[in-house]
């Protein structure tokens, strides 16, 4: 026969409400159930929210949306303005008439003194201007002729002296050389040349270093340096001396073909003459073309150009340039129907092509 199951009279630990003397047969309180969850929206539907956004609070969340790019625009439309505002209220420019683009250039030329054309060409073509001495031995009949010469420059020199007077004797070459370093028995030629190279390769004529036995250069720096013969051309009296040493920077001149060169042109003769240097004398082109026959040589040289800048010996060899300081030419003679080695208004030059050739290079 089955049991019955016994029951303690005591109440469960926790379980309110049952009072102490409860009947031991009492049904137990049935187990505690947790509540449901709440059922998720199905796909698709959006829940409703409890209140509907109002007007102000749709144009906040749009400006919350929209707070980068707004300020953007909004710097981009302060600088466009800005800049707007600035073009209004800036001075507009005058635009000058000619009338005072006129009075602004004479006024310049009232108050300023501009350097001349001749001036200017002057300067570019000087520091590629050198001296040239030939240093010569004279044979007897020279030397007796040169003592000869200074015996006659003195006499005459005295008879013009007031009483008391004293004269130094006149210096062979002319006056404004000095030859006090020249050893006795010699004579020195001078002329002048032009650097074409920037290495020292000097052009100048041939009848100025023609049979010397040595060869001095100064450069427009005053650096000195024996020079060599390296190339001669008898046919336009254009010999091509290069220099043992050389200043620093040495400029080249700049070579300027003849082709374009007009009679009427102006023109600059730079030199030594009577070695007095280096000078400059401006003149015209006067002539193309001639011809000349050099007193010394007795060459006949072709294809000159005549000019009536003022040359005279010593000038031999040196640059005739236009007024922007290009050569275009190698002065090597002058005409003077008397026996007086002096400028009377007619002197000539060998093309620059001619010169060019002298070195086997055409500089054009």
């Amino acid at each position: 026969m089955p049991r019955v199951p016994l029951y303690s009279r005591s109440p469960r630990a926790g379980s309110p409400g049952r009072p102490p003397g409860a009947a031991a047969s009492e049904a137990p309180a049935a187990p505690t159930v947790p509540p449901a969850a709440p059922a998720l929206p199905s796909p698709g539907e959006v829940e409703a929210p409890a209140h509907p956004r109002t007007r102000r609070q749709r144009l906040r969340a749009t400006l919350a949306r929209w707070q980068a790019p707004l300020w953007a625009l909004g710097g981009a439309l302060v600088v466009g303005g800005a800049v707007l505002t600035h073009g209004w209220l800036a001075p507009r420019a005058h635009d000058l008439t000619q009338k005072e683009l006129d009075a602004a250039v004479l006024h310049t030329l009232d108050n300023n003194v501009l350097p001349s054309a001749s001036a200017k060409a002057f300067a570019a073509i000087a520091p590629s201007v050198v001296h040239v001495r030939g240093l010569h031995k004279l044979d007897a009949a020279e030397l007796a002729a040169m003592k000869a010469e200074r015996a006659a420059a003195e006499r005459a020199a005295g008879a013009l002296a007031p009483k008391g007077a004293q004269h130094a004797a006149p210096r062979h070459p002319p006056a404004g050389h000095d030859d006090s370093d020249v050893p006795e028995g010699y004579s020195v030629g001078v002329g002048s040349g032009v650097v074409i190279i920037d290495n020292g390769t000097i052009l100048t004529n041939l009848h100025v270093v023609a049979g010397a036995d040595s060869i001095t250069v100064a450069f427009y720096e005053g650096t000195e340096s024996p020079a060599d013969v390296i190339s001669v051309q008898p046919e336009n009296d254009l010999a091509v001396l290069k220099a043992r040493k050389i200043p620093d920077d040495l400029p080249a001149a700049t070579l300027r073909s003849t082709t374009d060169l007009n009679i009427g042109d102006e023109v600059v003769a730079v030199g030594f003459p009577f070695d007095i240097g280096p000078s400059a004398s401006d003149g015209i082109v006067s002539g193309l073309k001639r011809e000349y026959r050099s007193p010394e040589g007795k060459r006949k040289l072709t294809n000159l150009i005549q000019f009536d800048a003022a040359a005279n010996p010593g000038n031999s060899g040196g640059p005739l340039v236009t007024m922007d300081g290009a050569v275009v030419g190698i002065v090597t003679g002058i005409y003077n129907p008397t026996e007086q080695r002096v400028f009377i208004g007619i002197g000539f030059a060998v093309p620059i092509e001619n010169a060019a050739s002298a070195v086997g290079l055409s500089p054009f």
